[in-house]
């Protein structure tokens, strides 16, 4: 089985951290958000991962290696420029010649990958999205009125849900005929393109701990949460 991690992104909104640090090596315990996901992969049968690399590319290759501390063969495809969070797989049209994986190199869970993989072959889609509801407390009390202007009803801070993209998704090779060479591109216009194509798009649940490290108040969280859910995961190696 075969994997792209997404690493190569400048983590702008984790600084001061990622301006000495790429942010896939940001270390929560004693590992990395790398590591993490490189033992969670290995788990679900992953052989080889490839690494999306632009942003401080040669702290990551000099930390990876050839992947043998990680337990899987990991491949180095460096961008030039910035191609952006779907851009990055062209390059390896040539290399990813089964369905594959991909994740940004943002994110820790505890998803199934093996469970999520299988469901999205067995649907035979060019790609399946893996999801995520996120509950956000909303800090204003909702109001119900009539058509009379009469108020019949308010709910006082009332959460709110939305499902959101996890950035983790699962795709076969023909997803290459979408994804032009060369340009900067994102999973969203991917996306979007698909569903204008007509193309039909899997949708996967995450039920278990997701986290999107995204900013610097998500990393004080990932450091806090990881003796929970990581803790006991074997180092790698």
């Amino acid at each position: 089985m075969q994997a792209v991690i997404l690493a190569g992104g400048l983590g702008s909104r984790l600084r001061p951290f990622t301006e000495v640090i790429p942010k896939p090596l940001l270390p929560l315990g004693e590992k990395s958000i790398l590591e993490i996901q490189a033992h969670a992969l290995r788990a679900a049968g992953v052989t080889d991962v490839y690494l999306a690399t632009n942003y401080m590319a040669d702290f990551i290759e000099a930390y990876v290696g050839n992947g043998s501390r990680f337990g899987v063969n990991v491949h180095i495809s460096r961008e030039d420029r910035p191609l952006g969070t779907a851009g990055p797989l062209a390059l390896l049209a040539d290399r990813l010649q089964e369905p594959f994986l991909v994740m940004n190199g943002d994110i820790i869970t505890q998803l199934d990958f093996l469970k999520f993989y299988n469901r999205s072959i067995d649907s035979g889609r060019v790609l399946t999205v893996a999801t995520k509801a996120i509950v956000t407390p909303f800090r204003f009390g909702n109001v119900t009125a009539n058509e009379d202007d009469c108020i019949i009803g308010v709910e006082e801070k009332p959460n709110l849900t939305l499902e959101v993209v996890a950035g983790i998704y699962c795709m076969t090779p023909d997803i290459f005929e979408h994804i032009p060479q060369g340009e900067y591109f994102g999973m969203d216009t991917l996306i979007k393109n698909l569903l204008v194509a007509g193309e039909a798009i899997g949708r996967y649940r995450i039920h278990e701990y997701w986290l999107d490290i995204g900013q610097v108040d998500d990393y004080s969280t990932a450091r806090r949460e990881y003796s929970t859910h990581f803790e006991a995961q074997p180092t790698v190696g």
